[in-house]
């Protein structure tokens, strides 16, 4: 395909620019009539954005809104992301294993966030690829905001926060083990840096998430349950009391938003996991408490942020899985 409408997609990519009109004249193309996207229409606005060096700034938002309303709005079932839709995305932006900008992981993060469930397999590609953007360090977020290499900054944290909060949607989902697997792999890679005050607050707050979860408790919505505490700012204080005091400031800020499962919840819930997995034609995996005890064992050590939380759930003493229960008494 060389034309949305007047417009040739050839042209634009010999000149390796695009304008404000010619982002004008393809949203017309695309929105004016009252056919639906194109599978091949999305094709080329993908390619067309990991081809052109120069983009007017009207572009990010018609490149995030089409392949958005695309995967989301007309692919079937509506506001489901299929496995096999995630996979397509997936290819079509992996490149050699990464993403070329980070703005592909603000359209996932807006494709994650329009839907009303997607698969693991989209949410851990797109925070592998923060991941990737934290070790290497290198570009700005949608708004502005510097990333340092191997240094989990404000602006990564931020972005981390985003995509957690797109995946939850607005059900009250539980953080999964696939994203807990790569928040500790961030945590052990950064255990060294200088990392900004807001990481220890969020890690604490997602695996917290996964505890409860695993322990058989209600959780929040993750808006609520991952919020970004006001008072988090650079401090004077011992590194390691700082962290200890965060990750406690903030767990008790949210720990009664907590609450056990009646029967017909955890009925109601085993439902709800049926149907989407019919829906989306991908597992569901339980929540696994051994999983993080050997998790958090696995480097041979418990660090800092994890000790702070450990030790937070072994004094608020709720009845967490018996599995924790020795991991929990080792905490400093």
């Amino acid at each position: 395909m060389s034309n949305f409408g007047d417009v040739s997609i050839d042209a634009i990519r010999e000149r390796g620019a695009i304008s404000a009109n010619d982002v004008f004249a393809m949203r017309q193309a695309v929105y004016g009539g009252t056919s639906n996207i194109s599978k091949i229409q999305a094709q080329e606005i993908i390619k067309l954005n990991r081809a052109l060096a120069v983009k007017d700034p009207d572009w990010f938002d018609f490149y995030v809104g089409t392949i958005t309303d695309y995967i989301v709005e007309q692919s079937e079932p509506r506001g489901y992301i299929t496995l096999q839709n995630a996979e397509w995305l997936i290819a079509q932006l992996d490149n050699d294993g990464q993403l070329q900008t980070v703005r592909d992981i603000e359209l996932i993060a807006n494709v994650l966030d329009k839907s009303r469930w997607s698969p693991n397999i989209l949410v851990q590609f797109a925070l592998g690829q923060v991941k990737r953007t934290v070790l290497d360090g290198e570009g700005q977020t949608k708004n502005g905001n510097e990333l340092k290499k191997a240094v989990i900054g404000e602006a990564e944290v931020e972005l981390l926060r985003r995509i957690l909060f797109a995946f939850g949607g607005d059900g009250n989902i539980a953080i999964s083990k696939a994203e807990a697997e790569i928040l500790f792999e961030l945590n052990e890679t950064t255990s060294q840096a200088d990392n900004h005050p807001s990481w220890s607050d969020l890690f604490a707050k997602s695996i917290a998430n996964y505890v409860m979860a695993s322990s058989g408790y209600r959780v929040p919505g993750r808006e609520e349950a991952l919020r970004r505490e006001k008072w988090l700012n650079d401090t004077d204080e011992n590194p390691l009391d700082f962290i200890k005091s965060t990750v406690s400031g903030g767990l008790t800020a949210i720990w009664k938003a907590y609450n056990e499962q009646s029967r017909e919840e955890r009925e109601l819930a085993h439902l709800e996991k049926q149907k989407i997995e019919i829906i989306t034609a991908e597992a569901i995996t339980e929540d696994e408490a051994g999983w993080l005890v050997d998790r958090i064992m696995r480097d041979g050590e418990v660090l800092e942020n994890e000790k702070a939380l450990l030790a937070f759930i072994r004094d608020q003493s709720p009845d967490i899985h018996p599995d924790l229960k020795p991991l929990l008494n080792e905490a400093a």
